[in-house]
């Protein structure tokens, strides 16, 4: 049984910024919302949204494209399946029912963007390592 499984660097590097910046614009909705009444603060489990995406099963859930207007476009494929949004447990939550805490979401946001940058400067090291191999020069 392998515990660390072997994917692509580059392609695990890509898959994690994109879901670093999916959450990120959840977590901007969360403190946009802050004073909607009744606004649920949504979040999503970063580990099992990249795992999908990373391992392909973001897709399984994917729903077929159908034209219903001979004005539609035609395209091929589905549409890739998102992370499951889920609801963050409000610490305490305001009487208008609406469950964001600005306190934490600025704080998953800043550490969400802190990990946005070390997902960057990774996909950075990726690129400029095959760079070095294809053409012997970092340049």
């Amino acid at each position: 049984m392998n515990l660390v499984p072997e994917f692509d660097p580059l392609f695990f590097s890509e898959a994690a910024l994109r879901m670093r910046g999916y959450r990120q614009q959840i977590l901007a909705s969360n403190m946009a919302n802050v004073d909607t009444p009744g606004y649920k603060a949504r979040d999503i489990l970063f580990s099992q949204a990249l795992r999908e995406q990373v391992e392909g099963t973001a897709y399984s859930n994917a729903l077929p494209l159908v034209a219903t207007s001979d004005r539609h476009y035609r395209i091929g494929g589905s549409l890739p399946g998102a992370p499951a949004l889920l609801y963050r447990m409000p610490m305490q939550p305001a009487l208008d029912g609406n469950t964001v805490d600005v306190e934490t979401e600025r704080s998953h946001f800043a550490d969400n963007a802190l990990r946005t940058e070390a997902a960057m400067t990774m996909l950075n090291s990726v690129i400029a390592s095959r760079r070095l191999a294809l053409t012997g020069s970092s340049q």
